[in-house]
């Protein structure tokens, strides 16, 4: 798949051929493991005021990117010059895994995201995307036509991709500011080709149903998300534990409980997601037991493990001093044990400055705890 959109024009396709290519496609996509496809034009101006008004509210933290990009981020055929039509997939990721509410009433096992227990799906929905694409050349070739251009992309460049899905007709942008489709709930990736070719579009999801129910809203552990479609980056769980690399505020922090990778939490209590499918993509299924493993055993790993256990897995992104950062935070969370300090205090002689004041935190924690156990 070429790297840009040419400023060429593109080639002409007839409305009966361009409507076939599109059942084409969409045969191709389920094929191709992908759970539904739609098409949508480049015109994000709505979102593009809500994009603006999140970034003047500082509500970005430190992911300056967002602001840097400028619009690109918002009118597609500036970051890809030519587009025409954007192609919008989505795959569904909930894994066979131990179940989420089992993890969260521990304080002894480690809580990561259900969409990180996998395989990374950047490389996996990308390979799947240029194949979609490779299927679209072929199916103009036959019929006498040059291809278009065409570029892939999956949470790996300034794309507005909730807003392309909705207008797309996937879905609709819910109160957790997730995107949430009627008959699969929200547990699902995000995936799209921008295109120089005019294709016919998808009829936009222009309705909002989640109604009068707030229960996003009321079980975000650090009140992230500060009103419908608003979200406060800054205090949201899986920025703080993913994106975040500095230090953690103190008052968040015994919010966060054992959520070392992220936060599922306004999923799990979404109602939409009762109707969301448990995948069969083998890709998806946990690796090395991280759906359930205690957090002293990942708090021991070394970098070595940490970066084998970790290959091709979007963990990766955290890096090995944010794991150890996040796990020493989920330590000092979990009810008094010797053992919890003992790993702490002989983790806290090996690492840098900033993950031994996390160290410390939870070592205070702890003792806190033991003070309070022996007074009963």
């Amino acid at each position: 798949m070429p790297e840009n959109v040419t400023k060429a024009s593109p080639p002409q396709i007839p409305s009966q051929l361009a409507s076939a290519l599109v059942a084409h496609l969409a045969q191709r996509s389920r094929e191709l493991g992908f759970d539904e496809m739609g098409i949508c034009d480049t015109q994000l101006g709505e979102h593009e005021r809500h994009l603006a008004a999140w970034l003047d509210n500082h509500h970005h933290g430190e992911m300056s990117y967002m602001a840097r990009h400028g619009t690109r981020r918002s009118r597609p055929h500036e970051l890809i010059p030519g587009t025409e039509s954007v192609i919008v997939v989505r795959m569904d990721h909930k894994p066979h895994a131990i179940p989420s509410d089992r993890i969260l009433a521990t304080d002894t096992d480690a809580y990561v995201a259900r969409y990180a227990l996998g395989r990374d799906y950047h490389k996996i929905i990308r390979k799947r995307l240029t194949r979609l694409w490779e299927s679209a050349e072929g199916f103009l070739a036959r019929h006498g036509i040059e291809h278009g251009e065409a570029r892939a992309f999956t949470d790996s460049a300034p794309v507005l991709e909730k807003a392309l899905a909705e207008k797309a007709g996937l879905g609709w942008i819910g109160k957790n500011t997730l995107l949430i489709n009627r008959k699969a709930g929200s547990w699902f990736f995000l995936g799209e080709i921008f295109t120089n070719l005019a294709l016919p579009r998808s009829t936009p999801h222009t309705s909002n149903h989640c109604g009068s129910c707030s229960a996003c809203i009321d079980i975000c552990p650090t009140d992230a998300i500060i009103g419908p479609q608003q979200l406060d980056a800054r205090r949201c769980i899986s920025y703080l534990t993913i994106e975040l690399r500095g230090s953690i505020d103190m008052s968040l922090r015994p919010l966060i409980g054992n959520r070392i990778f992220g936060c599922d939490d306004c999923q799990l209590v979404c109602p939409w997601n009762r109707y969301a499918r448990v995948t069969d993509e083998v890709d998806f299924t946990p690796r090395h037991r991280l759906d359930g493993s205690s957090l002293l055993e990942l708090f021991s790993w070394s970098e070595s493990d940490f970066l084998q256990r970790t290959e091709g897995s979007a963990i990766r992104r955290t890096g090995y001093q944010g794991w150890l950062r996040n796990i020493a935070i989920a330590l000092g969370n979990a009810r008094y044990n010797p053992a919890i300090i003992a790993a702490l205090a002989k983790k806290k002689e090996t690492v840098d400055d900033l993950i031994a004041e996390h160290i410390s935190w939870a070592l205070t924690q702890q003792a806190r705890k033991g003070e309070d156990k022996a007074r009963r």
